[in-house]
């Protein structure tokens, strides 16, 4: 059964989407997604991370859509997005080059931006067939290919197997999250957001989080445990440029630097001082601008890119 995440209020509010449609994936699975902006637009093509949903992308699709086609959509079991017994990144690629399919034109290019699990769905796909069709260029947003339990740091403890093993226990966790009281924003705040976070970005990344079904979160939560997409990050050969948070407990720099490393065309890592796992949340002009920098440089040949290293 598909669910509406409940409206964050004031700026970080969820903006209507022009029209929403339903794509079906290699395996039945369907996929809300939302298209906002001019049809005749240049292309952007948001995924989403663990526990998220289409409400997470707010900022940029409220900044992007006056002068792009924005496409975002909710992972499976996500958002809007029925769950579905197949929990794996090959269902992850799957699902993303079902929405490609069903929202471009045969040939036509777009950006592809991906927080988290989503960049994760990204690195997954980059070998298929339908994603070389339609990728110009790659955002890749807090996220990583492996290690993601060891290298985490949600538990303030040295790094080892007992910090790795709590850690585990932790993010695979069956415990529902409850209501989003004062003290469950002061728990995901520590987890996933800079210090410095302002309350209303706290509460509307708290509801969408509390949004997902427990099911949902602990059966993806163990394919993350899991995660070896080393092998994607070496197929992702188009223009990718990487973004983190200095403040990442859930996917510390270290995961970007690796990733930089990997990419056969990194173009550089920026890093935000303060900044936590919600990079689109918390620093949200930060992402919009890398987004249409590479729809200038690589989609209308516009603008020349600027993404550099640094923040």
């Amino acid at each position: 059964m598909s669910r509406r995440t409940p409206a964050a209020p004031g700026p970080c509010a969820p903006p209507v989407p022009a029209r929403t449609l339903t794509a079906v994936s290699a395996d039945g699975a369907r996929l809300h997604v939302e298209v906002h902006g001019p049809e005749d637009a240049p292309a952007v093509v948001l995924a989403h991370g663990w526990t998220c949903s289409t409400a997470f992308w707010a900022a940029q699709i409220r900044d992007l859509a006056a002068a792009h086609r924005v496409i975002a959509y909710d992972q499976r079991g996500h958002g809007r997005s029925p769950a579905s017994p197949a929990c794996t990144t090959d269902a992850l690629a799957d699902d993303l080059e079902a929405v490609l399919a069903h929202t471009l034109a045969p040939g036509e290019k777009a950006v592809i931006a991906g927080h988290s699990m989503g960049g994760m769905t990204v690195m997954a796909a980059a070998g298929r067939p339908g994603f070389q069709e339609h990728a110009a260029a790659v955002l890749l947003c807090s996220t990583g290919s492996s290690r993601l339990v060891a290298e985490s740091r949600v538990v303030p403890l040295r790094a080892g197997r007992v910090r790795t093993w709590l850690t585990g226990r932790v993010l695979g966790s069956r415990a529902p999250l409850g209501p989003v009281t004062p003290v469950a924003k002061s728990v995901l705040k520590y987890a996933t957001m800079g210090a410095g976070s302002a309350p209303d970005r706290v509460e509307a990344c708290a509801r969408i989080v509390h949004a997902c079904p427990r099911a949902v979160r602990h059966a993806w939560s163990t394919v993350l445990a899991t995660l070896d997409l080393d092998h994607g990050v070496r197929r992702l050969t188009v223009p990718t440029a990487v973004l983190c948070g200095t403040s990442d407990r859930l996917t510390p720099p270290v995961h970007a630097r690796a990733l930089a490393a990997a990419l056969p065309h990194c173009l550089g890592v920026t890093e935000l001082t303060g900044v936590g796992h919600m990079t689109p949340v918390e620093a949200p002009e930060t992402v919009t601008g890398r987004i249409r920098e590479l729809v200038g440089t690589y989609v209308t040949g516009a603008a020349p890119v600027r993404i550099k290293e640094g923040a």
